[in-house]
């Protein structure tokens, strides 16, 4: 199965099924560190940002988000999660640079000279190996895990160049990655299935210790007719794969960019051998001057 093929049934229930996933303690953290390394305001790009959850979040923090996302599906969710509840000029962009972004931020202008601004969130239907933004970004997150889904070498090192073209000088990139002693030793070859009132869900998972790779079979069974109990089954298979840090890093190098730390997540200590998920911060090199 394509990576555009992942998310697709399984977004219309996603926020239902991971609602055990404490976004509100996932944002005080990544909202400290964007402070911390002097993120205040700007725009904001959300790389992989799903249905939105954390876009918003941060959106409230008074940030210009950008959501990003290769899933039709999910940013049709995230839409009428955040976008279409009472503002629909904003448009959804699909894989493709027009003035969206331009126009969007001159609209948040304006609302803010008026003290009617609501924060809203331009969501971009691309693939973040092909980004590509109207202009540059103080900052890019991408958690969750969504960059564990660029399980191709080449591809990492494309999502990281990328990055460092629609990143300011002096930009910061933060972004997460699970880890293969997750992978391997906490999460292994575990089935996990999850049942709710209108759909339910086996997560059957296999890690290859070769190649890095963890293989997700998901099964879902989706409710499409209450009055006679009928449900719709779906599968997808998802891939995620575990990087070394120390490979990761040169791969930041290789692009351009340099990293800052790598930090256990939810705290300020260095990641350690038994990290169940790692955030890097990286950075943008500030622009030379060249003496006259």
């Amino acid at each position: 199965m394509e990576q555009d093929e992942i998310y697709g049934e399984f977004a219309y229930v996603y926020d239902e099924f991971m609602d055990n996933i404490p976004y509100e303690q996932w944002h005080d953290y990544l909202h400290g560190l964007l402070i911390k390394y002097g993120v205040t305001d700007g725009i904001v790009a959300d790389l992989a940002c799903g249905t939105g959850t954390m876009t918003k979040l941060l959106a409230d923090d008074g940030y210009d988000m950008i959501g990003v996302d290769m899933s039709y599906e999910m940013l049709e969710v995230a839409r009428q999660k955040y976008c279409c509840q009472d503002f629909d000029e904003i448009p959804y962009e699909s894989e493709s640079k027009s003035d969206s972004l331009k126009d969007a931020m001159e609209y948040n202008a304006q609302e803010q000279e008026t003290g009617e601004s609501k924060n809203e969130i331009l969501f971009l239907n691309q693939d973040m190996r092909e980004l590509d933004l109207y202009g540059t970004a103080a900052a890019m997150v991408c958690v969750c895990d969504g960059m564990n889904y660029i399980t191709d070498e080449n591809d990492l090192l494309k999502v990281f160049k990328k990055v460092k073209i629609f990143l300011d000088f002096g930009g910061i990139f933060i972004f997460d990655m699970k880890t293969r002693h997750f992978y391997e030793n906490i999460l292994g070859s575990r089935t996990i299935a999850e049942n709710r009132e209108d759909a339910s869900f086996i997560w059957e998972n296999e890690f290859h210790k070769d190649t890095g790779i963890n293989e997700y079979l998901l099964t879902i069974y989706s409710l499409v007719d209450d009055e006679n109990d009928l449900f719709e089954r779906s599968e997808e298979i998802h891939h995620q794969r575990a990087y070394d840090i120390k490979f990761v890093r040169d791969c930041l190098e290789k692009a351009g960019l340099s990293c800052l730390e790598v930090y256990d997540a939810f705290t300020e200590n260095a990641a350690k051998e038994d990290s169940e998920r790692i955030y890097f911060v990286a950075q943008r090199p500030e622009k030379k001057t060249i003496p006259a």
